[in-house]
């Protein structure tokens, strides 16, 4: 199965490295932004480079959004799979519209609400998943997943 891996640096991508044993079976490429730690983890990966920031950025947000565009017309995935943030929303979208399975995993910070990331792709997803009993009750789409 070919996988666009999608998150943000920091805890997003952190989230996205435990999940190794799932996605290293499987023909991946990744997305997210260009830094020492990214670069250094990712350099045997295919990477395509965001632009950041993306919280409330606009012009970035339409850098993104043709990223997406250029990306999954490249890479044809047969998923996307994010642990977030704001990055993943056009590719999300845009993944959506053309078929492709969507999988959303939420910070293991939030605990009572979704994110703004995650609100916005809600309609969007074929699988959200959440790391507390207590989203999971708010949001019974939700599968339970611990990470």
């Amino acid at each position: 199965m070919k996988i666009l891996l999608i998150s943000s640096t920091g805890g997003h991508f952190q989230a996205l490295q435990k999940l190794h044993t799932f996605w290293s079976k499987h023909d991946c490429c990744w997305v997210t932004f260009q830094t020492p730690s990214t670069e250094l983890v990712l350099s045997y990966e295919q990477v395509y480079w965001a632009y950041s920031p993306t919280n409330r950025n606009i012009p970035n947000l339409i850098r993104n959004f043709f990223l997406a565009l250029y990306v999954i017309l490249k890479e044809r995935p047969q998923l996307v799979l994010s642990t977030g943030a704001g990055v993943v929303v056009p590719f999300i979208i845009l993944a959506k519209l053309c078929g492709i399975q969507t999988a959303f995993i939420e910070s293991f910070t939030r605990v009572k609400e979704l994110s703004l990331s995650a609100r916005l792709v809600l309609p969007f997803l074929d699988a959200l998943y959440v790391q507390w009993e207590q989203l999971q009750a708010k949001y019974p789409q939700a599968k339970l997943i611990r990470i």
